[in-house]
């Protein structure tokens, strides 16, 4: 029986990595109402998408889509992608709010059907295309996580599926730019990060 499970072995952790792959892909489902933008789902599809003006910012295969970092009382959210113009340059939005300490994946369940007023004091978006930040003035803008679920396999903790919607109308460089229709539907372990206080 020992010979038979050391024989098994090698396929069992392979199947296990391949599943882990599997739960890391993006997965792409067109919205009905407009097949440019992802369809809003609560699956833990990985992807992500917004009009940006008359462009969209999008989830992309070549990059992690989703990092959570939490440092001196602040939650950081970036959502990671493309913008389909210009040869599809790459975009990082980042949001960033106050958050009750979070240290470890599961303690973003605590953002379930909650909406940040991104106006809000001690919020503020930040906007880098091509590895370049610009400044950003934000004139209304929110961040709205309706469903956070802890996933568990096996009975242990996999990650957390944070679905939710985005909307922002800002001034980039003193120009006036709107991102709007923006949803999620991200699953979180390994990308999310805790900084001591």
């Amino acid at each position: 029986m020992k010979k038979f499970f050391y024989a098994i072995l090698p396929f069992l952790l392979m199947a296990n990595s391949c599943y882990e792959d599997e739960m890391n892909r993006t997965i792409f489902i067109a919205d009905e109402n407009n097949s440019s933008l992802p369809a809003y789902t609560e699956w833990g599809y990985n992807s992500f998408g917004a009009i940006y003006d008359r462009s969209f910012f999008l989830v992309s295969n070549s990059v992690t889509p989703c990092k959570i970092t939490y440092d001196k009382g602040l939650l950081n959210f970036y959502l990671i992608g493309k913008i389909n113009y210009d040869y599809y340059s790459s975009m990082v939005l980042k949001f960033s709010f106050p958050s009750k300490p979070m240290n470890h994946f599961r303690d973003l369940s605590s953002l379930n059907n909650t909406t940040i007023n991104l106006l809000e004091d001690n919020c503020s978006v930040t906007i880098e295309v091509n590895g370049i930040e610009d400044e950003v003035s934000l004139l209304s803008g929110s961040l709205t996580f309706k469903r956070v679920q802890l996933l568990k396999i096996d009975g242990e903790e996999n990650r957390v599926i944070l679905s939710g919607l985005f909307e922002l109308r800002l001034l980039k460089k003193g120009r006036p730019e709107t991102i709007s229709d923006g949803r999620f539907d991200i699953g979180i372990n390994n990308d999310f990060y805790s900084f001591p206080e």
